[in-house]
């Protein structure tokens, strides 16, 4: 059984590529906005990252906290700066986010896992 890092980038992945096959002007721009807005710039991708990370935990979108635990982990984040981050975006989003914080905190645990 794939555990839930593997599941949620096969889910992702089989997903976008189905969108991105009916060529959407529209939907492949604004994918391409996303990446190159994470790219290196005045601020570094770690950074970009994070900020993504508060960004998802606040709007409440769990798919996107994924991706942005993932991304971070990948551009070097600790543990430590993950769950300063999550802090922030607990404080800015009130008691509505801890139950995102705590499934970000359970799959930040599943990418420690893989390592």
């Amino acid at each position: 059984m794939a555990n839930k890092v593997e599941e949620f980038n096969a889910y992702r992945a089989k997903m976008n590529e189905k969108i991105l096959a009916d060529n959407n002007k529209i939907i492949k721009r604004i994918f391409n906005l996303d990446t190159n807005a994470f790219m290196a710039g005045a601020l570094d991708v770690k950074t970009k990252e994070l900020l993504g990370l508060v960004a998802s935990a606040v709007l409440r979108c769990d798919d996107c906290v994924k991706y942005h635990l993932e991304s971070s982990k990948e551009h070097g984040a600790s543990k430590e700066e993950v769950m300063e981050t999550l802090g922030i975006a607990t404080l800015i989003g009130g008691t509505i986010v801890i139950p995102h914080l705590r499934r970000a905190y359970e799959y930040w645990e599943e990418l420690e896992t893989e390592a």
